[in-house]
């Protein structure tokens, strides 16, 4: 018997244009003014346009947000406060990626509760209510829309803040596959690869109870069979649709069971490398299911029996190295490095990354315990 303690706290709309019903939710959390952040690219695309007129239509003022880049850092979230003063929102939209979202929920604690977004690194740190928000994702990746976490980097340190708590929830999730369709097929790459891996670290973390793995094996049923597709057809709504539900799945595990070594791994190549998120995973993942496999082979084994039979899975017989080999595969059909040589990463760095990487939240919850050492080993392994 697994304790758990589960409680919903985000409305998922999904569907074909289902952004053209952001001003009627908007309106039924009662909001009359909201802010919007969203990034140039999403903007160039056309979805911000579609979304701002979707609740003026509602009789909703939006003003827009649009100084968001990749990674957020403290900075783009002061900015966004900053924004926010001037306009006194009563609703917080996140429209984009997951870079979007998480400066929202950023922007959302320290609006709501002051201070400065260091204050809120950890878990619980809000003493106020936070205002209502809706995250309308644009890629199907970091599942942000569907967890109470801000990832939010330090601009002088540049360390990977988590910073959770359960009033930062987004009230709705609007799943909408069409807004995916546009991705450059890189970023259809970097943020598959992300999903996936949240939906295999979830099934194994120390964490892990009934409710996560029940989403992390639709979550991996999902994803696994539509990365692919979306890769060589992007027009297929239908695989589009998938991704996109599949990482939002694979999000709430992660709410519900957290991450492991793999995302440990990653952040330090992203903070002393600037290696972009999905490509630090796809250098990594393998990788951590090897070595994690010391102890977790059973549950690996389990993963691959949900999709037993399905063409193109891997078959459970294989076992983990299967599914590494299959992890291996995705990552190059998706034009990404393997190795941390091809990358950039200087061999006289790796010490330095895994003392970086031992330090990293996520590592706690990993099935096998690592420490500096042994994720030196992994990034050596991967080198």
């Amino acid at each position: 018997m697994i304790p758990f303690d589960y409680q919903p706290r985000t409305r998922i709309v999904f569907g074909a244009d289902t952004i053209e019903r952001l001003g009627e939710l908007a309106g039924e959390l009662g909001a009359r003014r909201a802010l919007v952040v969203s990034d140039p690219g999403v903007i160039q695309a056309g979805h911000t346009a579609r979304g701002i007129e979707a609740l003026r239509r509602a009789g909703i003022e939006a003003h827009l947000f649009d100084a968001v880049r990749e990674n957020p850092t403290t900075q783009d979230v002061e900015a966004g406060v900053r924004f926010a003063r001037r306009h006194e929102p009563e609703l917080l939209v996140g429209l984009g990626g997951g870079s979007s979202m998480d400066c929202a929920k950023g922007i959302n604690f320290v609006y709501s509760n002051g201070g400065s977004m260091k204050d809120y690194h950890g878990v619980g740190k809000a003493l106020r209510e936070m205002l209502p928000m809706i995250g309308v994702p644009t890629t199907a990746g970091t599942g942000s829309e569907a967890q109470s976490f801000a990832l939010i980097s330090d601009a002088e340190t540049k360390t990977k803040m988590a910073c959770g708590d359960k009033k930062a929830a987004c009230r709705i999730a609007i799943l909408d596959p069409t807004l995916t369709v546009t991705q450059p097929r890189t970023i259809t790459a970097l943020t598959g690869i992300d999903a996936l891996a949240h939906a295999i670290e979830t099934f194994v973390t120390n964490r892990r109870n009934p409710i996560s793995i029940t989403l992390s094996r639709e979550a991996w049923r999902l994803l696994a069979g539509n990365f692919a597709r979306v890769l060589d057809a992007p027009d297929d709504l239908e695989a589009r649709a998938g991704m996109q539900l599949g990482a939002c799945f694979a999000g709430m595990a992660i709410e519900n069971s957290m991450l492991g070594a793999t995302h440990a791994l990653a952040n330090p190549l992203t903070a002393d490398y600037g290696i972009v998120h999905g490509q630090a995973i796809g250098s990594m993942l393998s990788h951590v299911i090897r070595f994690n496999a010391v102890e977790c082979a059973s549950l690996y084994h389990d993963l691959l029996e949900t999709t037993a039979g399905t063409a193109g899975f891997p078959c459970p017989q294989d076992g983990f190295e299967g599914l590494a080999d299959f992890v291996d595969q995705l990552v190059v059909k998706a034009g990404l490095h393997l190795k941390l040589s091809d990358c950039g990463v200087e061999a006289t760095q790796l010490t330095k990354l895994a003392g970086d990487a031992a330090a990293q939240w996520t590592g706690n919850f990993n099935p096998r315990k690592v420490d500096a050492p042994t994720l030196q080993s992994i990034y050596e392994q991967a080198f």
